[in-house]
């Protein structure tokens, strides 16, 4: 017998999401910061094992949207809940609600299997913890509750087990080798975009997009041009930085990681234009991979 099936993790902005998929996966395709709506795609991560396939999904943070980037961001929320086969719903430690009521009463309503994850637990007391697995039990009783740290590992092989036990019985969606439906411009993207959530402040991060515009592999060394998009010229100024040192910065860091990434020496170009509320268009949206 083998199981399949999509296992698509839901919540609010920063309670650890990403952190979790990554700890499932084995590897980084999904960015962190502290910064809220780091994720902004949803992100498909395959686990093979003999007798199953897990394909998890990381979507970005639930909020009410208040541009047409974070109507498309929601969008992709929404189709997690249309596909899944157990929904992975989570919360942390001093959490008393999900930031969009709709949401909720569909978790509530939910008729496929709903594991409530109460992350950070690491970050509480006994007291505390008895406290929130209470109200959650109470908010939504159709759910399992497993106390969890994704960043500490706590309880997550656990949580993994009881996913297994539940996937329904299918054959594999994806070859067995794959770990991950999107392709490696995006992991490029994403990691330059992470470098700029966490050095950038206040509006800059989320002003951001990148495009990788050449991507050439040889033996030993990968070739890439990537372009950061910013809405105005104010912006490219300060991603760039004084003679040029901040986007140094991003581009070393980036590098490191792609590297680490890809097993091979990189070589990236980066460039900055303004590409004028980028947030707001459609068309510009749809090259971007939103509103899909």
């Amino acid at each position: 017998m083998h199981k399949a099936g999509f296992v698509n993790i839901i919540g609010n902005p920063n309670v650890g999401k990403s952190t979790l998929m990554n700890a499932f996966i084995g590897e980084k395709l999904s960015i962190i910061t502290s910064k809220a709506q780091t994720t902004r795609h949803r992100i498909l991560g395959i686990v093979n094992g003999e007798d199953f396939q897990v394909l998890f999904s990381d979507t970005p943070g639930i909020i009410k949207p208040a541009y047409e980037l974070q109507e498309s961001m929601m969008g992709f929320v929404k189709s997690a809940f249309e596909d899944a086969d157990i929904l992975l719903y989570m919360v942390e430690i001093g959490e008393q609600n999900l930031k969009d009521e709709a949401f909720f009463k569909k978790i509530k309503a939910s008729k496929i299997p709903v594991l409530l994850l109460l992350n950070k637990i690491d970050k509480s007391n006994q007291e505390q913890l008895e406290s929130q697995v209470a109200l959650w039990s109470e908010k939504v009783p159709n759910a399992e509750i497993f106390p969890i740290s994704a960043l500490e590992g706590f309880n997550v092989t656990e949580v993994f087990n009881r996913i297994i036990e539940l996937l329904p019985e299918s054959p594999a969606f994806y070859p067995k080798d794959q770990l991950t439906d999107k392709p490696e411009r995006f992991f490029i993207n994403e990691t330059i975009r992470e470098k700029i959530l966490i050095h950038y402040k206040k509006e800059i991060p989320y002003a951001v997009e990148i495009e990788t515009e050449e991507f050439f592999e040889e033996e030993h060394i990968i070739r890439i041009r990537s372009v950061i998009m910013v809405e105005r010229e104010t912006q490219k100024g300060i991603i760039i930085g004084h003679k040029g040192s901040a986007l140094k910065r991003v581009g070393v860091e980036a590098r490191k990681d792609l590297e680490a990434f890809f097993g091979k020496q990189i070589h990236l170009e980066l460039y900055v234009k303004v590409n004028k509320n980028w947030r707001s268009n459609q068309n510009q949206l749809k090259r971007f991979g939103y509103n899909k």
